[in-house]
């Protein structure tokens, strides 16, 4: 059974700030970062329906994908010593800052997710 990415991850945008033009341009190259995100964590994780990719715009040209996992696809993305994500994330960061976007990209279970909502949540009501 072949399965669109549009179908199992969740996308979860941010809004932006920019001027139009800068903004249309902003919204391809998440969208073709996103596209290459969902494709590379297609071919390693066993359970797709529990992959959420969520995007955050930080600065003007920066951009933060969290892709969110069930645990054992956690340590499958990884690898070992981390050699399969640092992989990903170098081929991602390559292919944005020729378009001269930042890109940081989080790979976590939805564990470290919750905790992490929490602590941001945490953090706002101070």
């Amino acid at each position: 059974m072949e399965v669109s990415p549009d179908e199992i991850f969740l996308f979860i945008p941010c809004l932006t700030f920019h001027t139009p033009a800068k903004h249309f341009a902003m919204e391809k190259i998440t969208a073709q970062i996103k596209d290459f995100i969902q494709y590379i964590a297609l071919q390693f994780i066993k359970d797709p329906k529990l992959a959420e990719l969520r995007i955050g715009h930080s600065a003007e040209n920066k951009v933060n994908f969290r892709l969110v996992l069930s645990q054992p696809d956690v340590a499958i993305l990884i690898g070992r010593q981390g050699f399969t994500a640092s992989t990903i994330r170098s081929l991602v960061k390559a292919a944005a800052e020729r378009e001269g976007v930042q890109v940081n990209l989080r790979i976590h279970s939805h564990e470290e997710e919750r905790q992490y909502t929490a602590a941001l949540e945490a953090k706002a009501m101070e």
